[in-house]
């Protein structure tokens, strides 16, 4: 194999460009680990890495995709052989480590996680980042004493990439979960993969905030940030929690101190980028078994290849995304 296709953005003085390029192996990065990527799949920060102010992407040429699925190649590491399944999501990966937007990656060994039973390739790359994220929202809720008696669970941003998933998950768990979506046109979708109630935006924050509302919901799992999540802290019963991971909503969190010392309620932050692996490996074999919705390909996934990356990187940077977009690079082994 002398040469493969990949998707590289490339930054200079005078343009800024998107092309799919043939490359060679001594192109990629070290790392002790070459996959043959077979999925990979298309995430916000994807988004940002292939504009030109997205501040995500450290040096040029680049080739994005923070997540990736495949076969190993070759290992100088010990713990991969060459026939391996593998998954390498997070850490630098599409950010200053050349990503999964290629035939092939070169990964250190410290960031792989080999593939669970029960979990294909493709629905890896269905989770892939935000599965991920949402699963970690999940687990940290249910650490924190979230049960399904305990009362109906929130997720704003639900028809987004963590969202969609978290819906998924808490459904297959058993709990009543009120999903909140600005798209009226989503409602079938949301209560198709799990909700049992759709809310507006405006039913979890209306543009008027108060240190504490009506206690409504036993947790939350927040993609959103920003004023939304205060007002969610706001509504959430007597020592529940809330996981946040997200920030499309702002960075800016305007609340008090009142949910937290009046109603015990937890705010978990939820990072799945230095997530360890000891916490990692586990959650992922969680992601495979319990955790698993079932149909989870046909529900939340929509498939495409990678020479319509482009396109699908500005829809989900214009909000447009419903669910997880799996990106076909060399299909399933």
């Amino acid at each position: 194999m002398e040469q493969f296709k990949a998707l590289v953005v490339n930054k200079t003085e005078d343009d800024f460009s998107v092309n799919i390029q043939d490359l060679a192996l001594n192109d990629l990065p070290e790392g002790e680990v070459v996959i043959k990527v077979a999925y990979s799949s298309v995430n916000y920060k994807d988004g940002l890495a292939s504009i030109p102010k997205g501040n995500i992407v450290k040096s040029y040429p680049f080739i994005p995709g923070i997540d990736l699925a495949g076969v190993v190649v070759s290992s100088t590491d010990a713990r991969f052989s060459e026939g391996d399944k593998v998954i390498a999501t997070s850490y630098e990966i599409g950010v200053s480590h050349f990503g999964g937007y290629s035939e092939y990656a070169s990964i250190p060994a410290e960031w792989i996680v080999p593939l669970p039973d029960g979990l294909s390739l493709k629905e890896a790359m269905a989770y892939g980042t935000a599965g991920f994220t949402a699963a970690l929202s999940v687990q940290q809720l249910e650490n924190a004493g979230l049960t399904p008696d305990k009362g109906t669970v929130l997720v704003t941003g639900a028809t987004g990439g963590v969202g969609s998933v978290a819906v998924a998950m808490l459904a297959k768990r058993g709990y009543n979960v009120a999903a909140s979506t600005g798209k009226e046109s989503e409602h079938d979708y949301l209560h198709k993969i799990g909700a049992k109630e759709v809310l507006s935006r405006d039913d979890v924050y209306g543009g008027k905030l108060r240190a504490l509302d009506k206690q409504l919901w036993a947790g939350a799992v927040d993609p959103v940030g920003g004023e939304t999540l205060a007002a969610v802290l706001s509504k959430i019963q007597y020592g529940g929690s809330v996981a946040v991971s997200g920030l499309t909503g702002g960075t800016s969190v305007p609340t008090s101190v009142f949910p937290f010392i009046l109603r015990g309620v937890n705010l978990l932050g939820i990072d799945s980028v230095y997530c360890p692996m000891e916490v990692r490996k586990p959650l992922w074999e969680r992601m495979a078994t319990d955790l698993k919705p079932e149909n989870l390909l046909d529900k939340i996934r929509k498939e495409i290849t990678l020479q319509e990356v482009p396109e699908a990187l500005q829809t989900i940077l214009q909000g447009q995304a419903r669910g997880r977009m799996i990106v076909r690079i060399g299909g399933e082994e």
